[in-house]
């Protein structure tokens, strides 16, 4: 039985393709991690990947990944997989989604991997409301590249949950251990708006038992301000909270906030017209 604590990213010796019960999706959503070599640009100090590197992964074998996303959905169509294997109430394939082990738009050859998500979804017929989701940090969307090939995911009924942590300098390089650039984050929001459904997408923790600090909140509730104030058409937020042990450094400190705290958060970002869905 899958468990939305465990997103264990092996499954039957595939390589990429993983089942994951997401709180978030409400059902099953199956994953691809391009990652396998467990790199990103980016080092979230919540991040669940034992042995996290910096850098980028090696160009994925689009065969073995189209074999796997085949047999796979193959599964969920003609056997009682989800019965079996799903806690009651979350019994549906809610989407295929891109997270795994790193940064998924770092992929040498992403564009040739959604191309094989189009030709498996079509091969297997599979429900236009299934998603195809890519979860990103929003570092690389000012690639060309990279945005022509949201854009082609897009018409997969694709949305985009684009990572925002923090919104200050000192947040962002505490969290997720990366230089904060206001105008950058801003502008590739605005791209991956435009180019696709986007949610914004924010994990809050308490560190050594506090939760962010007011003018920490103030700098998050005043960037999506700015998101607001320029017309950016994000779907809303998607607010959640630790439910497995992070493997790094700061694992030891971390832990959920608060239901109180959590509720005068939300209710601040409804406050700015934001719609907010929150995932414990």
């Amino acid at each position: 039985m899958l468990s939305v604590n465990d997103h264990n990213r092996f499954f039957e010796g595939f390589e990429y393709v993983y089942p994951v019960v997401s709180r978030r999706a409400g059902g099953l959503s199956l994953g691809i991690n391009l990652n396998i070599n467990n790199a990103c640009n980016w080092r979230c100090i919540y991040c669940q990947v034992p042995g996290l590197v910096r850098g980028a992964p090696p160009a994925v074998d689009l065969a073995v990944l189209e074999q796997e996303l085949d047999t796979f959905i193959h599964k969920i169509q003609k056997d009682d997989y989800l019965v079996k294997n799903l806690p009651e109430g979350m019994q549906r394939f809610n989407d295929i989604a891109f997270s795994g082990n790193g940064e998924p738009t770092s992929a040498p050859n992403f564009q040739g991997v959604v191309e094989v998500v189009r030709r498996v979804r079509e091969k297997r017929a599979v429900a236009a409301d299934v998603k195809t989701v890519v979860i990103t940090n929003g570092s690389l969307i000012h690639q060309e590249p990279v945005r022509e090939t949201l854009q082609d995911l897009c018409e997969m009924n694709g949305e985009i949950w684009f990572k925002l942590d923090r919104a200050s300098k000192e947040g962002v390089s505490i969290v997720n251990d990366v230089a904060f650039s206001k105008k950058r984050v801003i502008d590739n929001l605005r791209l991956s708006a435009d180019t696709c459904p986007t949610w914004i997408q924010t994990c809050v923790f308490d560190i050594d038992g506090a939760p962010p600090k007011d003018d920490e909140v103030q700098a998050y509730i005043d960037f999506l301000s700015l998101v607001m104030s320029q017309n950016i058409p994000v779907k809303g937020i998607l607010l959640y909270s630790i439910a497995r042990q992070s493997h790094q450094p700061e694992a030891p400190r971390l832990s959920k906030p608060s239901s109180i705290w959590i509720s005068h958060l939300t209710q601040k970002i409804r406050d700015l017209g934001l719609t907010v869905k929150y995932s414990s």
